[in-house]
């Protein structure tokens, strides 16, 4: 195995506790029956959460405050990322991060916001935080703050493709220490896709056949980026966008389906940049992350950006 990129330290999420099934969607969305039979019965999209009443910061800041109350001195926290998937979620001179970074008692931080690579972001943001972190007081960490509240029936769909729910995590990342290794990231832009949802018929046809062939070899680069092989994978730990979009790459891939974790998908659907970490706290809680095993981290952003990160489970996160 190569050397460590980073540590994640501790990982939460959150979830409102309002669930809907998607057909209370059909109305606000403008979805006909084909539609929603589309989303659920071949993309096996069934239920999401969402709380019209609750701001963006009641969705962000219950997990972020669980990791600094884990902490001993918070001012250990050097840097604050806000990962957000929407570019635009305040008003023009609002700075999301900053408030946030001020809500959560953490004024002596450096804070800023990454929403570039959309609902890649989160993986991404995590090599963007073991690079701050090189070379400086081993003591230092980066809190990644991550979610998303659609705000527009324009932005909770995805068209043919996916619902996108309420959901927010937050990472503690250390240059090293405990916790689980990050072994590798890696990433690849098609920037031919920048305007995905203004495709062309034959463009998105075009992009559905390059998904999976794409994200496939992204995630089988970083495995070998760490080191591993592919059989070294316990578990693929995915973004949520649809079944249909992961059983294309799985079958590129060549694994077993059961080596993919897809039960959150009708559980949650898509929950922009946060799946991945909410995904991981889940298999946490159910005991299915065991110490010393391997696993990979994958999801895709709009634009269109591929990522995959390779870790250990240590036990030491949380």
């Amino acid at each position: 195995m190569t050397a460590p990129i980073a540590t994640l330290e501790r990982v939460e999420s959150h979830l409102p506790d309002r669930r809907v099934a998607i057909e209370t969607l059909s109305g606000p969305l403008g979805l006909s029956r084909a539609k929603l039979s589309l989303f659920r019965k071949v993309h096996g999209l069934h239920t999401l959460h969402q709380d019209p009443e609750a701001s963006l910061f009641d969705l962000l800041l219950p997990a972020a405050r669980q990791v600094i109350e884990s902490l001993d001195d918070p001012r250990r926290i050097r840097f604050v990322i806000y990962v957000h998937a929407i570019h635009e979620v305040a008003p023009a001179g609002f700075d999301a991060a900053t408030v946030l970074r001020d809500a959560l008692g953490l004024g002596h931080a450096e804070a800023f916001a990454l929403s570039q690579q959309n609902c890649a972001g989160g993986l991404g943001a995590v090599e963007v935080a073991a690079r701050l972190l090189d070379d400086g007081d081993p003591a230092d960490r980066t809190l990644l703050v991550i979610g998303d509240k659609p705000h527009s029936p324009l932005i909770q769909k995805v068209p043919n493709t996916a619902l996108m729910g309420e959901a927010a995590a937050a990472c503690l990342i250390a240059a090293s220490g405990p916790g689980d290794p990050v072994l590798s990231h890696v990433s690849r832009t098609l920037g031919e896709y920048a305007q995905l949802i203004d495709l062309s018929p034959e463009e998105a046809a075009l992009y559905g056949k390059t998904y999976a062939p794409v994200l496939a070899d992204v995630m089988r680069g970083a495995v070998r980026e760490a080191g591993l092989a592919l059989d070294d994978i316990d578990l693929v730990i995915p973004h949520n966008v649809n079944m249909m979009a992961w059983r294309n790459t799985i079958g590129e891939l060549g694994i077993p389906p059961d080596r993919v974790f897809l039960e959150n998908i009708p559980r949650y659907s898509h929950c922009f940049a946060a799946d991945p970490f909410v995904n991981y706290t889940t298999l946490r809680a159910t005991g299915r992350l065991v110490t010393g095993r391997h696993y990979l981290m994958a999801g895709v952003g709009a634009g269109a950006t591929f990522t995959a990160l390779a870790l250990t489970h240590c036990g030491g996160a949380r």
